[in-house]
Order: structure tokens, then sequence, then C-alpha cells
């Protein structure tokens, strides 16, 4: 099972479920020269911060191994958000996408209809088309194969 999560961690790395947020300081600080003053609200991108080079090299490229070993550098992959607003379900999350990807993967042959589908982002990643999959049972997969 730890492929299977390092593959469901990159692709919520490359496309998180929650696109942005915004957050008040709750005192002045200092940011690359600039002083933020206490109160002001602040944007933050979930999509941006899981695209920094600095800890994601080849930001845009697919690799699941990004996931193995020790973990990341705090607050650097943050898809259920951080600190006291955290959403509280990740391994909710977690065990669900798990069930959901070996019952996709080992019971059912599935392909896009529309494999050159866009996605749009407001609040956070859509497809344009709503992402519609043709499913076969793998039992007739095989059938049509093999023989009955």
């Amino acid at each position: 099972m730890r492929y299977s999560w390092n593959v469901i961690s990159e692709v919520i790395r490359m496309t998180a479920p929650e696109y942005d947020s915004f957050r008040e300081a709750l005192v002045n600080f200092l940011y690359e020269g600039y002083t933020i003053p206490k109160g002001w609200k602040l944007h933050w991108s979930t999509c941006l911060t899981h695209k920094e080079p600095n800890y994601y090299p080849r930001a845009l490229t697919f690799n699941e191994s990004r996931f193995e070993g020790s973990g990341h550098a705090p607050y650097t992959y943050v898809p259920s958000g951080g600190g006291l607003r955290m959403c509280l379900g990740p391994e909710f999350t977690r065990a669900e996408l798990l069930v959901f990807l070996h019952n996709l993967v080992n019971q059912f042959h599935w392909s896009l209809v529309n494999p050159d589908e866009k996605i749009i982002y407001e609040s956070m990643p859509m497809p344009v088309e709503e992402l519609p999959i043709r499913l076969r049972p793998r039992d007739q997969l095989l059938s049509f194969f093999y023989g009955d």
C-alpha cells in the first residue's frame, strides 16, 4: 500500500484538493523586505506551495518517489492545510482513496472518455466535462480475451 499512497500523494501534490486560502496576519512581520501589518489578509496558494522548486525539483513532472524516505520540510506538503485550521479528515481521506484506488485498479479496466479534457481552476481544480470514464469489469475483459 505504500507505493499506492505515494502515487496518490503525488497526484494530490500536483492538483491539490484546495487551491488557496486566506489568513490574517496575527502580528507585524517582515517578508522579503516588506512589512506586513497585523490584521492584513494574506492569500496563500496550496498549488504554488506544492510546486516550489526549492522543495520539489522538476515540480511539473509526476514522480511518486518524492514521497519515499523521511518526509517533507514542515508546511511544504499541505493538501489538508496546516496548523489550527487543518482539515479534520486527512486519515479518513487516505483510507478512502486507498480503497477506491485498489478497487478501481483490481476490478476494472478503465479509460478516459476525453484524454485531452481541460482543467479549470476556480476555488478548486475542476475538469470541464466532469471527467467521464469508461469502466468495464475485469472479468468481462478476461472473457473477451480468453473466451468463455
